[in-house]
């Protein structure tokens, strides 16, 4: 029976799903196994008379839920929207199961069903989530650093009508504003170096009632969540607000020329950085320049010995110093030594106007060595384009130093995970730079300008502005009680079982984003705003304390079990596929869509994350007689694509405790499996499911077939 549910389930014909299914005799599978309260069949449910169908069977046979056996969940959204208070579930019968399997075979009929089984226990074992607010959410924003990021986001932040507090630890806004002469032009006429932003954008702030600012000012303290945020500011005084979210615009250092010295830096006095040049500059605009300069790119930087990575801007500011040179004594010629010029976009016009400069010589090299002589500088450049080595004689060389980001210390987080954000491995903070680039680990806090990568002035003003309007995205999500990114919109959030909790600390420490905090005893003390909804603390939990109400362990296990398994004299084997949502699934129904080919035995159940995969799970699917289990999922690592920064990677972590499992039942250590792949690998999925089945077979049949 349906139980207390009310359920309709309707399944559609159309996109060659009834050319490929009996979809009437899938049909019987809802009305005669599980009696549903309502089931048929129509030509085209996404059209208005399908949608009018299901519309006026809910309200005729008072429907809890719906099922709509059809095309892939992630299409048609906006067609399959109903009433709120109605479960809505989608099974996907047309790229995983009529577009990829051989038309109106018995094994693809058994997959259909079984597809359709796994829906309906679903249902029957989950209930429309009821979202997470807790008492009054803030609208106001903090932004840290007033630096061109940080104005730039407090002004982006007030014209959309939040109020913002804008926290500068020294005497002024602006960051390193102050220390311009110039800066390079971002459009026409590209010839022209315009004068610095600082006081337009001084001005801007000054006209908007609504950005409160406070220099000379640190951050004590950040706790809380989303929505609720408190913040202590240290001043000359302490001072609280309450903040909806975050943006982090710390800004950056230059590299210290001091490991410089095989560049001649700290050996001779003319050997300066573009950084002082900038300085010397500024101070002193009729400053009298030597008649021979060289500008040394990628002072630093794409130097696996000092920084590996491109710093961005270095490039365009020896263009913009060259022409302060020219301007300022027209009599000196530089010289630029360059890796590669790098000058996107627009830049690439300024980098044309500067090379029309018949006193500006490039070349392309590496530096072979710098020696200070009586009264000049020699150069010798290697690796030229002609392979010739060049040798230089120059009065100054300017050291085009890379970027550091400044560190998020500052921001003294009140978490169990530490009181900076997360940083990558050249301290930049942490982010899917793919998909989210603006979003931290932390959620609601939302990294921009510099301190999230290396960029320019022009880069750093549009991160700025993309960085607050997630900061408001977050407080308006949050004000419905609904997750962002990559799960946007969900209102699920952990609940958590206490009378089980053993305080073993996984999901305290293995939450890739800071949602827990525990007590002395290691008891988690859960903080919803901050949540994902990934999962990745039900699948570490060994007690089944933590579920959600539309994903938990029952419901994955009733999901499991609702699967018909073949005997082993059938030689039909079961392989149950887990695949997470963000990249394995959408790669696999894109194999559907190409109609890529692949074997009938797999039955398909997402998960939010590899990460929230339960060990549950596998012994139930061994003990029901499944032959094997294969895990798809993002690709972890360094530069990885999971969704859920380290989902996959626990995977591959708790693989020991499975084998264990494993070795308990006396099953072979082959019977499970873990791939990985890009949302664009469609085409390895016929070959990842192929190949594994056909190892199963070899194996065999598992021995828990039947009991």
């Amino acid at each position: 029976m349906a139980g207390e549910k009310h359920i309709g389930v309707y399944i559609c014909s159309g996109c060659e799903i009834g050319n490929c299914i009996d979809v009437a005799k899938s049909c019987l599978v809802a009305k005669e196994e599980f009696k549903v309260t309502d089931a048929s069949v129509h030509p085209a449910l996404c059209s208005v008379e399908g949608y009018d169908l299901i519309l006026r069977n809910i309200e005729k046979h008072s429907l809890d839920a719906v099922l709509i056996a059809a095309c892939s969940p992630r299409v048609k959204t906006e067609v399959f929207d109903f009433t709120e208070n109605i479960l809505i579930e989608r099974v996907n019968l047309r790229e995983q199961v009529a577009w990829c399997f051989e038309p109106n075979e018995e094994d693809t009929r058994m997959a259909a069903d079984d597809t359709l089984r796994i829906g309906i226990e679903k249902v029957r074992n989950t209930s429309n989530p009821k979202p997470f607010i807790s008492g009054t959410i803030s609208d106001e924003i903090l932004i840290v650093g007033g630096g061109i990021a940080g104005m730039t986001a407090a002004i982006e932040g007030a014209k959309a009508g939040y109020k913002v507090h804008l926290v500068e630890k020294e005497e002024s806004l602006g960051g390193k504003q102050h220390e311009l002469y110039k800066q390079y032009p971002t459009q026409a006429p590209f010839g022209k170096l315009t004068d610095p932003l600082l006081a337009s954008g001084l001005a801007e702030i000054d006209s908007l009632e609504n950005i409160m600012v406070y220099t000379s000012t640190g951050i004590e303290e950040i706790k809380g969540q989303p929505g609720a945020f408190e913040v202590t500011l240290l001043n000359s005084g302490l001072k609280q607000l309450r903040v909806g979210a975050v943006v982090a615009a710390m800004g950056w250092k230059p590299y210290d020329p001091n490991n410089l010295s095989h560049l001649g830096y700290g050996k001779s006095k003319q050997v300066i950085t573009i950084g002082e040049f900038e300085k010397m500059v500024k101070e002193n605009p009729s400053l009298q320049l030597p008649k021979n300069i060289l500008f040394i790119q990628c002072a630093g930087s794409r130097d696996a010995n000092h920084l590996p990575y491109c710093s961005s801007y270095c490039c365009s500011t020896s263009l913009k110093q060259a022409k302060y040179i020219r301007e300022l004594s027209p009599e000196s010629s530089v010289y630029i030594v360059y890796k590669d010029i790098r000058t996107p976009g627009l830049g690439e016009a300024f980098y044309n106007e500067v090379q029309n400069d018949d006193q500006i010589f490039f070349t392309k090299g590496e530096i072979g060595e710098v020696v200070p002589e009586k009264e000049n500088l020699r150069v010798t450049v290697t690796h030229t384009l002609l392979g010739e080595e060049i040798s230089l004689q120059v009065d100054l060389i300017i050291l085009a130093t890379g970027m550091v980001p400044a560190g998020t210390d500052d921001l003294n987080l009140n978490y169990r995970l530490g009181k900076g954000l997360p940083e990558l491995k050249y301290n930049f903070s942490d982010s899917h730079f793919i998909c989210f680039p603006y979003e931290t680990r932390r959620t609601g806090i939302y990294a921009a300008g510099c301190v999230r990568a290396p960029m320019d002035i022009a880069a750093s003003m549009e991160d700025a502005a993309g960085a607050m309007f997630k900061a408001i995205q977050c407080i308006e999500a949050t004000k419905r009680g609904e997750a962002v990114h990559p799960r946007s919109g969900d209102k699920s959030f952990p609940d958590l079982y206490m009378d089980r909790c053993t305080d073993c600390k996984r999901c305290t420490e293995e939450c890739p984003f800071g949602a827990y905090d525990e007590t002395a005893k290691g008891t988690p003390l859960p903080n919803p705003n901050r949540c994902r909804r990934c999962g990745i603390c039900l699948g570490s939990c060994p007690e089944r304390v933590i579920s959600f109400s539309n994903f938990s362990v029952n419901s994955i296990s009733a999901m499991i079990k609702a699967v018909e398994i073949p005997d082993e004299f059938e030689e039909k084997p079961r392989i149950l596929v887990f695949v997470c949502e963000n990249d394995a699934y959408p790669a696999i129904d894109m194999a559907g869509t190409k109609r890529l080919k692949y074997s009938p035995f797999v039955r398909i159940i997402p998960v939010r994350c590899l990460g929230s995969i339960n060990k549950v799970w596998i012994s139930d699917a061994l003990s029901c007689g499944y032959d094997g289990i294969l895990q798809i999922g993002c690709k972890p690592g360094d530069d990885y694509q999971c969704h859920f920064i380290h989902g996959s990677e626990l995977t591959e972590k708790r693989g020991e405790n499975i084998q264990e499992a494993l070795q308990t039942m006396m099953l072979e250590p082959e019977r499970i499996r873990t791939e990985f792949v890009e949302i664009t690998d469609y085409h390895k999925i016929p070959e990842i499911i192929n190949s594994y089945v056909k190892e199963i077979e070899e194996i065999g049949p598992n021995p828990f077939k039947g009991m």
